[in-house]
This record gives structure tokens, sequence and C-alpha cells, in this order.
């Protein structure tokens, strides 16, 4: 049985997929809910890069934001040595624990990013790191958007796992993605930020598998708050574990982009595994490869999406 839970206030719905065993024997619960409305933590946000105008810093509400030196170009070329000592300081003056990191250049090179990490890590050990690489968006104030976000959801995000998994005991949970697929939770509590909507998602993928003449699998209500609330929890029911890896990569020549698509593909199914899917069932779904016009002969912009069923 697999049960698909809607989460909305102190009453969610469940619902039943499957043979109608009891809940205690399901082989595991997908969890559908939108992040909009709930507490954000105050985030640190670090930007490493050049000076800019103050229209165009990172903004941290609620938090504190800062830029220190450092980054690279979207080619690779390192443009300042990274102010170590700016970023200590930082780390352990700003008080908080949830923190943010952007570089410049950091979907071609993640080494400043990294580094970051560790000197908060160092500084302040009980301290929950968000690295915007880890996002893939070209863009950096889309990426450090992504990143701020995902550090604020962190905490709640963490207390919503611990709810359901006290209200069911022993069963894995996943919880649903924003688009497509699902995520387990210790996928949920670490990127909070790629189920923002997946509520939304599970609630579209339900009323249509619920309209269609032929249901995909037999369901019966155990507890319900309201008919969209089923919806959405049969929509998460029915979906499996998905991950992406987006990247900027440079390859002279088509066995160079092999290599980085394989190191892509090998990253994604790695993920995939982490948000949950059995590792003998993981797999590449969709690779996307566009060459950018922006940049030199020889950049691309890769996409891969990897999915795979629960153990």
């Amino acid at each position: 049985m697999i049960l698909g839970v809607a989460l909305d206030g102190p009453s969610p719905a469940v619902v039943a997929v499957g043979d109608g065993a009891p809940p205690s024997q399901a082989v595991r619960a997908c969890v559908a809910v939108d992040l909009d409305g709930i507490a954000r933590a105050p985030v640190a946000a670090i930007r490493v890069g050049g000076p800019c105008p103050p229209v165009l810093r990172p903004v941290a509400d609620p938090g504190v934001a800062t830029i220190v030196r450092g980054g690279h170009s979207l080619t690779g070329r390192p443009l300042a040595p990274l102010d170590t000592g700016a970023v200590r300081e930082f780390a352990a003056g700003c008080g908080l624990v949830d923190f943010a990191v952007t570089a410049t250049g950091s979907p071609m090179l993640a080494d400043h990013e990294l580094a970051v990490a560790a000197i908060i890590a160092a500084e302040v050990p009980a301290a929950r790191i968000t690295l915007s690489y880890e996002f893939g968006r070209p863009g950096l104030r889309e990426r450090e958007a992504h990143a701020i976000r995902n550090a604020a959801l962190g905490p709640e995000a963490g207390r919503i796992a611990d709810r359901v998994a006290r209200e069911l005991p022993g069963v894995p949970v996943f919880f649903a993605r924003t688009g497509s697929g699902l995520v387990s939770a210790h996928y949920f509590r670490r990127f909070p930020r790629a189920c923002d909507r997946g509520g939304t998602t599970s609630l579209r993928r339900g009323r249509a598998a619920l309209a269609t003449a032929d249901v995909p699998a037999p369901f019966q209500v155990i507890e319900s708050a309201g008919e969209d609330l089923l919806a959405a929890a049969y929509g998460a029911a029915l979906a499996r574990p998905e991950a992406q890896v987006e990247r900027i990569v440079q390859a002279r020549g088509r066995a160079e982009l092999d290599r980085a698509l394989q190191d892509a593909r090998d990253e994604a199914l790695t993920r995939v595994v982490s948000a949950g899917a059995a590792p003998g069932f993981a797999r590449i779904a969709e690779t996307t490869v566009n060459p950018l016009s922006y940049l030199p002969d020889g950049f691309y912009r890769v996409r891969v999406t990897a999915e795979g069923a629960t153990p």
C-alpha cells in the first residue's frame, strides 16, 4: 500500500492507494505540501564576487547579507582570490546558523562556494549551509534567490518532516517536488526549495488522474479534509523519486562533451538515490544539451533528470 498525504493545517487528507492494508503496513507515504505560507528562518547570505550597485546587492529578508571578494567567470577564469578572512569574520559575527552561499561562475566551477562552506562549518559547527551551484541556474541573482529561500525554508521543513514521521511511525516518507517527482524526507530537509509547490503539483496530477475513466490504481479515503486535499494526496501517491542536475560545461570536441555528460548523469543518479530511489532502479529520464551563444565556442548548458522506483 502507498499512502498519499496532503498537509494543510491541522487536518491532513490521507489516501490509501493499493490493496487496502492498514496504514502501518504502507510501503511509503507521499506528502503533498506547498511551502509558501510557512515560517522562514533568518539567513546569513554570502555572495562571492565583485562590488556592485546597492540595488543589485544580495537581499536576505529576514537576515543579513555580505559580499566578499572572489569568484570565477562563466568560463572558469578566476576573477579574484577568495577573501577567506572576510568570510571567517562574517560567519563568526552574524549570529545565525542558516547560510546561503553564492559565488559568481559557480555553475562552471564551484570551488569558492565549497571553500566558503568549509570556513563556515569551522566557525559555526551547527551551521546549515545551502550552496547555489546545487541549483544549477546560470544567472547569479536567480541562483542566489533560490539558495536564500532554500536556507530560509530549512528549519520549518525539518519540523514538517518530523511531524509526518511522528504521525506515521516506521513508514518511509517522501515529499512531492515542484513540477514532478518525489524526494526522500532526508532530501526534503536539505533541499526544501525543490518542493516549494509540491501541493499544487500533486493537486494537478491527482485531478487529471481522477478525471480519467481508467484511474491508475484503486484507492480509498482514510481521512479527508476536502475534495482538493483528497486529489492532492492521490496525486502525491502516484509520483516517483526524481532529481535533476544542471551545469555549465566546457568541451573541446565530442569526446570531452561525452565525458562531461557522463559526469552529469552519474551525479544525477547519485542524487536520485539520495532522493529515495532504489539504486538498482534509478535511470536517466532526460538529458538536454544547449550550446551557450553568449560564451566562446565549446561551452554548453547541460541538464540531466534521473528518476527511479522506491525500495
